[in-house]
């Protein structure tokens, strides 16, 4: 008798299995490509909900009483923090249990708390729900992938991946295009406050959240490839996938993470403490630091190292118990230095690029006077074409180069990183209102273009049954290092300099060198750790190899 996971895997089995035989000859499946449009709108969707705070800010800001240092938490550390950390337990479960129904329950979840959004009355209720928005999303990409990579042989797996990344930036454009008209019009409408109390922001978060509900009728519809048959790897089925998904939280996840620690031993649990009690001095000595001389900031910049501790006191919890429980995942993750390079150094490619995108809105509004509906239609449509153009475009060429130099995919990473800079320079300083939607055009297709590359890169350091940790990972460097750091240091410096946001953003620049000296790293890593992949899972106890 079949198991209802097998049942919904046969329908692709046979076309994975074949293409496993000849993987560079063979067709891809129509059905591939059907799916990955699929996961390209539910992706559009996650960044509609996720983006759309950027045409909302100044509207939120009035509003709630909030400082440009709160808006960058808001849109950065709240929602980066958790959106991290249980991408871990849940790229865990997507990498034992049915990928396409945990997508479908996280985009109800996310879906379901940008609507609540809408009903926030001061910045700790809409804090909440930004939260809410991150564990929901956390699902998506673990899964994608995944499945993506069972989808598509490796020839095209940074294509595949490329065009799903699209949705990033097709959705971010779109949320500036929808939330401007919806705010607009609604405020036009109802100048006192609409039904139920809602200002024209609230509107918008509940007309981008509802449609959500509805995709996820359609998503648990898709079909679950068979695992790494693709690859000539196939793996069978967790028979108890929600175990691992347990223990993982209680890896990551405070308190429980001291119960995790302890099930390794004394030694482990005092380790684990310590670790905890640095990161927290380090985050009040940052406060005290940083809020020195700014009294008013000090609220923000406290929930921003709070937030960020526990973060990253979390991931080393994680990272400590994923080497004790499951060393061949951690030897080529953690333990590996090319994969910890490439996630790195596009983690400061997203510090850059993730303070540009979100304050562009802003800054268009204050200092060139433009209305939401204008913005909508000449920054947020536009920047949804770059981002397409940009990641498409990166992911060709990182396939293209890979073919060609086994450190291929790099090189675009590189570029993504270097070549964005002297076009945010002058985008965040010019006068002229033209040459700033042109120029941010731009810049966002030269970053978008890192980012099919990076993912392929890190996906293909790893084996098959690693994917969803090894994704959940390099959203830790995306997250933690980029959307949590890039748009609160915009936002910080900006509002310690009388609400300067070209100071803000320009100041986000700095990070360049570092990212420049991890990707050169990455170019001399990679190739042997390609090389070796196999040998070094063997050498750390992987079993069936």
């Amino acid at each position: 008798m079949s198991t209802p996971q097998t049942e919904l895997t046969n329908p692709q089995s046979g076309a994975a299995h074949d293409a496993a035989h000849d993987p560079v000859n063979d067709k891809v499946p129509t059905y591939s490509w059907y799916a990955l449009s699929v996961l390209v709108l539910i992706y559009v969707l996650n960044f509609v909900d996720r983006q759309i705070l950027s045409i909302l800010a100044n509207d939120i800001k009035a509003d709630l009483g909030l400082s440009d240092a709160d808006l960058g938490f808001l849109y950065g550390t709240a929602f980066a923090v958790f959106y991290a950390l249980f991408g871990i337990p849940l790229g865990k479960l997507a990498d034992s249990w049915h990928r396409v129904r945990l997508m479908t329950v996280g985009l109800a979840v996310w879906s379901f708390m940008t609507a609540v959004s809408g009903f926030a009355r001061n910045g700790a209720e809409l804090t909440g729900a930004r939260i809410g928005v991150g564990v929901g999303e956390a699902t998506a990409s673990p899964s994608a992938y995944s499945l993506i990579s069972d989808y598509f042989p490796a020839r095209l797996r940074a294509t595949a991946l490329a065009i799903y990344s699209s949705g990033l930036y097709i959705g971010g454009g779109i949320s500036l295009l929808i939330g401007g008209l919806v705010v607009e019009n609604w405020n036009a409408a109802y100048p006192d406050g609409g039904p139920l109390g809602l200002a024209g922001w609230q509107a918008a978060f509940v007309a981008v959240g509802l449609p959500g509900l509805l995709l996820a009728v359609w998503v648990i519809t898709l079909r679950e490839p068979v695992r790494g048959a693709i690859d000539n790897m196939p793996t069978p089925s967790d028979p108890h996938p929600f175990k691992g998904f347990i223990n993982e939280l209680f890896t990551v996840i405070p308190p429980f993470t001291f119960v995790g620690a302890a099930r390794r031993g004394v030694a482990a649990l005092a380790v684990n403490i310590l670790a905890l009690a640095l990161l927290g001095i380090t985050g009040w000595l940052l406060t005290r630091w940083l809020a020195s001389g700014e009294g008013s900031f000090i609220a923000s910049i406290s929930d921003q190292w709070l937030f960020l501790g526990v973060g990253y006191y979390s991931v080393f919890s994680f990272a400590t118990a994923l080497r004790a429980r499951d060393l061949p995942t951690f030897r080529l993750t953690w333990g590996s230095p090319a994969f910890l390079c490439v996630i790195l150094g596009y983690g400061l490619v997203a510090f850059m690029a993730y303070a540009s995108s979100y304050w562009s809105a802003p800054y268009a509004e204050r200092v060139f006077d433009v209305s939401k509906a204008e913005l909508g239609w000449w920054l947020g449509a536009p920047s949804a074409l770059a981002g397409f153009l940009g990641v498409i475009g990166g992911g060709r060429l990182a396939d293209y180069l890979y073919e060609r130099f086994e450190a291929g995919r790099v090189f675009v990473i590189l570029f993504g990183l270097i070549a964005p800079i002297p076009v945010v320079l002058v985008l965040y300083t010019t006068s002229d209102v033209t040459v700033f939607f042109v120029l941010a055009f731009i810049a966002q297709a030269l970053t978008a273009s890192a980012l099919g590359a990076a993912a392929a890169a890190s996906q293909a350091l790893v084996l098959p049954r690693m994917r969803g940790v090894a994704t959940a990972t390099f959203f830790l460097a995306t997250t933690l290092v980029g959307l949590a750091l890039g748009p609160f240091t915009a936002g910080y410096v900006s509002a310690a300099n009388g609400d300067d946001l070209s100071k803000g953003v320009l100041a986000t620049l700095w990070v360049t060198p570092l990212g420049f000296a991890l990707l050169v790293a990455a170019i001399k890593l990679v190739p042997e750790a390609g090389r070796t992949l196999v040998n070094r899972a063997k050498e750390a106890g992987e079993a069936g190899l």
